[in-house]
């Protein structure tokens, strides 16, 4: 089977530059779980989507074309168009995760050491830690006061901020360094954020400390105490940028997943008069294993469905289990594409490439199948014969060489529904890094893919 080049079809579709440059503003605008969550809110409502919670206080039912979200704790959400065919027969889902790589800010974080303040960091999900000295960084999150009030914090990304820096060894001292591999080079306790070095005039033993907390309080009222019950986190500064002498690319922080989030939501949201439901679920936590009450394996997703059942055909625990198993359900995420700089690492027979199209993945996993959906061959021929009937340029992979490593995606978690599930995914090159690059090609077509998911007939 010979791959294709996306662009010799799609070089001049002017919607395909259209829709990169809003997913460009996407990514420059969204950096965080709740920034996604409250983007695609803002948009929803624009779109007519009502409050799931607002629409049950009313008492009404919900009819074919109705639009209705669920918010999960300000970092997930649900998206439901509700169809003309009967909920129990089944729904089309599509699931992307909200969550990146990053560095947390502790909940003790600030400390000085001979006249500089720095910021404490843990980091979360899988990174390479060498990657994150010598950046440009921004923080945004959000601190909760005593009194219950939150304040947002989005520090580095205007051209007036500062930004904050993760310090490296210079070259000249750095002989013992250089002797280590690039696993224990930089240890996580070394990810320590520079805060600032001007002392205060106050007479305290740390005198840049004090300053820093005195900054604190006057822009954004916050002391001490209140970093305990802060949520903030340390991103990648800047914009994303076109990629590429040929501008045939996209550099940006976060792509893994939030270019799923951005291409699913923007399907749905062209989704109208729908034979069968069609659904998007934004979860957390999936960086570091979907736990807790915003991740895959929490309840949320079942409660919004029986919440719609009530508010359609009636529920009961039988037609919930009934409805889950009767659904189509994608994983979409990342998948890492050929990097010809590590060419050692990838079967080149069944590996992504950038600029081929979207990807169709029978398994993910680690090494032997490990944590992985195993899609039935039955659900990804019915993928392929509805992307021929949209002429959906696709492509086959798996995450590396079997040895080498892996991954997983969420689609283990719809799988245990019952439902076919399945992943389709982005071609992405330094996966987990600050910053990836994808094909603005391979993005357009991503989008296409989910809006032919929701629309077939099949």
């Amino acid at each position: 089977m010979v791959r294709k080049c996306l662009w010799k079809q799609r070089i001049n579709d002017k919607e395909l530059y259209y829709f990169t440059d809003e997913f460009k503003d996407f990514m420059s605008k969204v950096k965080t779980e709740r920034e996604t969550i409250n983007y695609c809110i803002e948009v929803a409502k624009r779109h007519g989507f009502m409050d799931l919670d607002e629409v049950i206080s009313t008492g009404r039912k919900l009819k074919e074309g109705d639009k209705v979200y669920k918010i999960n704790r300000g970092k997930g959400a649900a998206f439901f168009v509700i169809g003309y065919e009967i909920m129990t027969k089944g729904f089309n889902l599509i699931a992307a995760h909200t969550d990146c790589p990053r560095l947390d800010i502790k909940p003790k974080p600030l400390y000085e050491d001979r006249g500089y303040v720095l910021l404490d960091t843990h980091y979360y999900g899988s990174i390479k830690k060498y990657q994150w000295t010598t950046l440009p960084l921004a923080l945004h999150g959000i601190v909760i006061k005593k009194d219950g009030g939150i304040i947002e914090i989005n520090i580095g990304e205007e051209n007036k901020d500062p930004v904050f820096y993760i310090s490296d060894l210079l070259i000249h001292l750095s002989e013992e360094q250089m002797q280590k591999n690039l696993l224990t080079g930089i240890n996580g306790e070394d990810l320590n954020i520079v805060f600032g070095s001007i002392p205060s005039d106050f007479p305290v033993d740390e005198k840049v400390k004090h300053n820093i907390l005195n900054i604190l309080n006057e822009k954004y009222e916050i002391n001490e105490e209140d970093l305990v019950f802060a949520e903030l986190e340390a991103v990648p500064s800047g914009i994303a940028r076109d990629s590429g002498l040929d501008k045939s690319m996209i550099m940006a922080y976060g792509q893994d997943d939030r270019a799923g989030v951005f291409t699913s939501f923007s399907a749905l949201l062209k989704v109208k008069d729908s034979y069968k439901t069609n659904a998007v679920l934004l979860v957390d936590k999936e960086e570091t294993g979907n736990f807790g009450s915003t991740g895959a394996h929490s309840k949320f997703f079942e409660q919004v469905v029986s919440e719609i059942l009530d508010l359609t055909c009636g529920y009961n625990g039988l037609k919930l289990l009934e409805t889950l198993k009767n659904s189509k359900m994608l994983s979409v995420d990342g998948i890492c594409a050929y990097d010809p700089n590590y060419s050692s690492v990838f079967d080149v027979n069944n590996t992504a490439y950038l600029g081929c199209g979207v990807v169709i993945n029978k398994y993910n996993g680690v090494k032997g199948k490990i944590e992985t959906n195993d899609a039935s061959p039955e659900f990804l021929n019915y993928l392929r014969s509805i992307f021929y009937e949209n002429d959906i340029i696709w492509q086959h992979a798996e995450f590396g060489k079997v040895d080498g490593g892996g991954s997983e995606t969420i689609s283990y978690i719809l799988g245990q529904y019952g439902a076919e599930a399945g992943d389709i995914s982005l071609p992405i090159i330094g996966m987990h890094s600050p910053f990836e690059i994808t094909s603005k090609a391979d993005i357009y077509e991503l989008y296409r893919a989910c809006r032919a998911f929701f629309t077939s007939k099949k």
